[in-house]
């Protein structure tokens, strides 16, 4: 490998790639140092964006700093790079949450392929068609999962019915908690508020479920009159738990990047995906979705997959506002 450096047009470019990846309520809570004196890129938590109610300890923080960080690792992998990367670099600083290089190899970087994806790669709240994920796609995600360290599994109809239930206790839990509905109404602007660069727009919510079991957050209620279209969504819909093997800052980071490979993998297979994290922000729902085969595993998030229309993406903050060059 020779170590030369990118430029800086380079870095921004890759930023405005990364800042596309999935984060809790689109809060997006990254922050990037370009360092070109020494070709050091550091991706810092935006503590301004943290959800201290539903997300007390910042794990779904850094998940969604950790897809950032993986987006970023894909867009310098396009232009021919390889990111090598140390996760929580500096003990004395807790907002850096990883210091990345950049060398470049012999051949094409391996992330490549996912590029296309990034920009294809929505959470989509609209119903499903119900058509099952063929098992050699599911194998697929697995091992874009294990490649990031991470352990997807596909839950059978006992355990399926058993996250489909804890994610219905979540919801109600959340409805009976105002300060948790304050929070998310916080980041799911209102008619006047269109041009925001984050949260979840209005648009973005998806019909009101009329009949079926997929879990799809509903962003919309107990704000008032819902005036929302109806929809019956998947009555046998197909999910998957992603879990790491270990429950610290790292591993998060690590999911997040796991998370993101295999939504990007999933984009290209030509599947739609939605994030549930709902019963995962409740401590005593969250460790019963475990995979019940996976004893250390942690749960970090729910992943719907299957066919649904195309959606619009969601806003995104303009690269001037996260990244800093020194």
């Amino acid at each position: 490998m020779t170590r030369t450096m990118p430029d800086t047009a380079t870095v921004t470019s890759w930023v405005g790639d990364a800042v596309l990846a999935p984060s809790m309520h689109n809060a997006q809570p990254w922050r990037f140092r370009w360092q070109p004196d020494t070709g050091t890129l550091l991706l810092d938590m935006d503590a301004s964006r943290a959800m201290p109610r539903t997300d007390p300890a910042r794990r779904g923080l850094h998940i969604g700093c950790g897809a950032a960080l993986f987006t970023l690792r894909v867009a310098a992998a396009h232009a021919g790079w390889t990111a090598r990367v140390r996760l929580l670099p500096d003990t004395a600083d807790t907002r850096v949450l990883a210091a990345l290089t950049f060398v470049r190899p012999a051949g094409q970087p391996d992330l490549d392929p996912l590029y296309p994806a990034i920009r294809r790669r929505r959470t989509n709240r609209e119903p499903f068609t119900g058509e099952p994920v063929a098992p050699e796609l599911r194998d697929g995600l697995c091992a874009a999962a294990r490649a990031e360290g991470a352990h997807l599994s596909f839950p059978g109809a006992w355990h399926l019915t058993t996250v489909l239930e804890l994610i219905a206790s979540a919801e109600a839990a959340e409805a009976l908690s105002p300060a948790v509905r304050e929070e998310i109404t916080h980041w799911t602007p209102t008619a006047g508020a269109e041009d925001r660069a984050d949260g979840v727009p209005a648009y973005a919510f998806g019909p009101r479920r009329y009949d079926g079991r997929a879990p799809v957050r509903d962003f919309a209620a107990g704000s008032g009159p819902d005036e929302r279209p109806a929809a019956v969504f998947e009555r046998l819909p197909s999910l998957a738990v992603l879990e790491t093997p270990g429950d610290a800052p790292a591993d998060w980071l690590l999911a997040g990047q796991a998370m993101q490979r295999v939504l990007l993998e999933a984009s290209l297979d030509g599947l739609a995906t939605t994030l549930n994290s709902q019963a995962l922000e409740w401590p005593e729902l969250r460790w019963a979705l475990r995979d019940p085969l996976s004893s250390a595993g942690h749960p970090q998030m729910v992943i719907r997959l299957g066919y649904g229309p195309d959606v619009p993406p969601t806003p995104r903050r303009p690269v001037s506002e996260v990244l800093e060059v020194a």
